[in-house]
This record gives C-alpha cells, sequence and structure tokens, in this order.
C-alpha cells in the first residue's frame, strides 16, 4: 500500500533475555486502583466501577530513555505501576479467563501534569492534556509469563534520588489484573500489543529536572531513568 507521508514508527518496548521487541498498540490505564492512593487524592473507592483513561502508544518510553520535563506544567507527578502487555484479546472476557491474555510483564510510570489535572476536575473537563501528553509513560523491558502473573504478595517500589517514594504489594490492587481487565474488555475489544496500566499506589509526588528515578516489580523487571 502506498501513503501520501511516510507511515509512522509502531512504538515498541525490549524484551528481557531476547533480540525481539513487543510492538505496542494502545496503552490503557486504571485510575484509584489503591485506596490508599484514592484517598491521598481526596477521591471515593468506587469497588464496582473501575475508572480507566488512555495514553498514545507513542508517549511510552522505552529503553531506559531520558524522560524530558513536560511544557505548561510545574507539578509533575510520579505513578507507579504494574504494566501488562497481552499477547491476545476479546471482548467481554469473563475473569477467570483474562489472564490468558497477558503475555508478559514489567513496570512503568504513569507521568501526570498534577496542576493540570487538578484544573480539568474542578471544571468537570478530560483529563487529555494531564495524562496523555508526549514521554508520559516510561516503561521497562517486558518480563515474557512463564506461568500465572506475578502473585499478591509482590512488591511494586519507586525510589527517587535513591528516596523510597511508592511500595506496596499487588494484592492491595482493588481491583487485580484479571477483573481489570475483564472489566476494561467490556469497553474496548482488547488485541495483542495492547499495555494496561493496573494503577498506583499512595506516595505521588513531584519530579524535577536532574532527578533520577528507580522503578521495581520485584523479582520481575526494573526501569531506570532520569528526568530532563
Amino acid at each position: 500500500m502506498d501513503y501520501a507521508i511516510a507511515p509512522p514508527a509502531v512504538p515498541s518496548l525490549p524484551i528481557q533475555g531476547s533480540a525481539l521487541r513487543f510492538p505496542i498498540r494502545r496503552v490503557f490505564c486504571i485510575g484509584r486502583n489503591y485506596a490508599e492512593h484514592a484517598k491521598e487524592m481526596g477521591a471515593a473507592v468506587e469497588p464496582g466501577r473501575p475508572m480507566f483513561f488512555c495514553k498514545p502508544a507513542d508517549a511510552v518510553v522505552a529503553d531506559g530513555a531520558d524522560v524530558p520535563y513536560p511544557s505548561a506544567t510545574q507539578e509533575l507527578h510520579h505513578e507507579v505501576e504494574m504494566v501488562l502487555a497481552l499477547g491476545t484479546g476479546g471482548r467481554d472476557v469473563p475473569a477467570e479467563h483474562a489472564a490468558a491474555l497477558v503475555w508478559g510483564v514489567g513496570v512503568g510510570l504513569d507521568l501526570t501534569r498534577r496542576d493540570l489535572q487538578a484544573q480539568a476536575k474542578a471544571k468537570g473537563h478530560p483529563w487529555d492534556v494531564a495524562k496523555a501528553f508526549d514521554h508520559s509513560a516510561p516503561v521497562s523491558a517486558l518480563r515474557p509469563l512463564d506461568g500465572a502473573l506475578p502473585g499478591p504478595d509482590t512488591e511494586l517500589r519507586l525510589t527517587v534520588n535513591g528516596t523510597l517514594r511508592q511500595q506496596a504489594r499487588l494484592g492491595e490492587m482493588i481491583h487485580d489484573a484479571p477483573h481489570l481487565l475483564a472489566a476494561l474488555s467490556t469497553l474496548f475489544e482488547l488485541k495483542p500489543g495492547d499495555l494496561v496500566f493496573t494503577g498506583t499506589p499512595a506516595g505521588v509526588a513531584a519530579l524535577e529536572r536532574g532527578d533520577r528515578f528507580h522503578a521495581e516489580l520485584a523479582g520481575c523487571a526494573e526501569l531506570r531513568g532520569c528526568i530532563v
């Protein structure tokens, strides 16, 4: 097929232990999936109603590249999260079958222009400019699953300049990975290449130029980077 302009490159992530790369189709995120984070944001927890939003695939920062401090904000916040990479998809997937969609796991940051998010919330506007900006989704190399998803005791951690900022166990999620994917599949048809950010624990805070971060999904994936 011929195009009027050169088609954009396909965003992708490295795979642990492989020269192959994982192509990214869409990036889905869930908000308020840890009770303590919802509390620190002054939001109510709605266990039966997960809240989703999206980032563009080309917002992903791969290979440990530097993360540019975004424009139009004075309050860039980090949100460390487990990231699921889907190898298959579907609609209306039952929770008991949803784990089979996951090809691999990683760890990432849902970067947020918090001041712009607060302004949008106050006016009842969408959050796109606060969440879906360029370079807003640094993600580690993916670990292919060799069995079950990481267990509930798996720790999620973030340090900034060597200081621990966020720490939780996956079992603290309000919606675990299978139920999160099942709910998401009632709203979108999930497909291979989708990434799903699974929510952040308490401790979100500001990042400044020059800050170095280290995100870790214990025993599974690590991400190191710098805000420039």
